[in-house]
């Protein structure tokens, strides 16, 4: 470990102009991170790249540092979609599989900064909970700066990296951010089990971040032989793996493990994936890749989105035309699930939300499903790629359906108060004769 150096010491190597990339969510350099605003007085148009950040930090907060500092994110945080109006925040369009190919063609990273744990005796660290991007973000830059934590748990697939590969250690000890197990609600129960009853054993997995996918594992307790191939590793997965719903024995790739391109959840996921042979933490751009995906039978893919209009679009990412989140992986899992020899996609939505009238000013009950999408709405995922779709009204399957036979489908599982409305619209905007 002759490479450790003192926090002060690595962001004095940081030089106007350069461009960081830090790690996903949980294996982003936090302390380097918090403390990176502390050299605004001496730099220039930084740009710091990541996705799905988990602290505030003021370089991107505080609009007295937006001339030192550009934050190009490739998945929105709360924190980012407060911060956005400073002028210095950015979105990244992208699939997530060839995030880093296609961000590399644009900027050469000169820094790259994420964490890891500590050395085994051979010498090796493990990147521990994401290599979504990571290691190619590290292939060609001028410094690898990893923070040293021992609460990081030591994981395996493409993670292990050797000491000497690394230029700088600092050592931390700060906790693992957790993403609560929030009880799902009403509707989420009713969605969840509605999948569920699609699913069947040796089936295998993909899930997406939220409620409704959090119900679906919740509604899977009795199913057997089902393995995992997805984005995102998550507690309750953990939990059904524990439960042995999860084995993986009936996969065709990675037979016996739980593949995923990064991790995040409770203390609980990370205790389960430590020194646990079963949980492989693999490169993005190899577990989103659709190919990849379809090379194991009866892969189901479960996502969620925003809004979708009654021919199909999916706006999973943005609210009209203000960045809310990301495309993640969404179209990936989508389409790789269609490709797999019995494969099945799912985009899953409440049919209402409670939206504030802008011009009273009180809160109303507004339908998810549209007859046309916001003015700016990102089309996350083309009505072209769209399988089932499901509210807790329902699942209707798309695929193969012409426009009218998606619009009355569709309708079907809108709220009943809004299907007259919404079937006049289709008529009005020509959508259907």
């Amino acid at each position: 470990m002759a490479k450790k150096m003192t926090l002060s010491q690595a962001l004095a190597l940081v030089k106007s102009g350069d461009v960081i990339v830090t790690g996903l969510g949980c294996a982003e350099g936090r302390e380097f991170l918090t403390h990176l605003h502390e050299i605004a007085d001496r730099v220039k148009n930084v740009t710091v790249t990541n996705c799905l950040p988990m602290g505030d930090y003021q370089f991107f907060t505080n609009p007295a540092y937006k001339d030192s500092f550009q934050l190009d994110g490739w998945f929105y945080s709360p924190a980012l979609r407060k911060a956005h109006a400073n002028g210095n925040i950015s979105f990244i369009p992208n699939h997530l599989h060839l995030a880093a190919i296609k961000r590399l063609d644009n900027k050469r990273t000169t820094i790259y900064l994420g964490n890891c744990t500590p050395p085994d005796k051979h010498g090796y660290v493990s990147l521990s909970l994401s290599n979504t991007y990571e290691k190619r973000m590290m292939a060609d830059c001028d410094y690898i700066i990893l923070e040293v934590n021992p609460k990081l748990p030591r994981t395996f697939g493409d993670v292990q990296m050797h000491e000497s590969e690394v230029d700088i250690f600092i050592d931390v000890d700060y906790d693992i951010p957790e993403i609560p197990d929030v009880p799902p609600t009403d509707k989420d129960l009713i969605i969840g089990k509605l999948i569920a009853d699609y699913i069947n054993d040796g089936d295998c997995l993909q899930l997406g971040i939220g409620g409704i996918p959090n119900a679906v594992t919740k509604s899977l307790y009795g199913k057997k032989n089902l393995g995992i191939h997805t984005e995102m590793l998550t507690t309750g997965m953990a939990q059904l793996a524990k439960a042995g719903v999860i084995n993986g024995r009936c996969k065709q790739q990675q037979k016996g493990k739980m593949v995923a391109a990064f991790a995040m959840g409770t203390k609980e996921l990370y205790d389960y994936m430590d020194d646990n042979p079963a949980c492989c933490i693999m490169d993005g751009g190899y577990v989103n890749d659709p190919m990849v995906i379809a090379k194991n039978d009866n892969q189901i893919s479960i996502n969620t989105t925003i809004e979708v209009d009654i021919t199909g679009q999916c706006c999973s990412e943005s609210i009209g035309s203000m960045q809310f989140s990301g495309s993640g992986g969404q179209s990936d899992t989508a389409c790789g699930a269609q490709k797999s020899k019995n494969g099945k996609s799912f985009i899953a939505l409440y049919s209402t939300a409670m939206v504030r009238n802008k011009v009273t000013g009180e809160k109303e009950e507004v339908s998810k499903i549209v007859a046309q999408l916001k003015q700016g709405a990102a089309v996350t995922l083309s009505r072209n790629d769209l399988h089932y779709l499901v509210t807790e009204y329902g699942v209707v399957n798309l695929r193969g359906t012409s426009i009218k036979e998606r619009v009355e489908r569709i309708i079907s599982i809108a709220h009943p108060q809004f299907r007259e409305q919404l079937t006049k619209e289709a008529y009005d905007l020509g959508i259907i004769r």
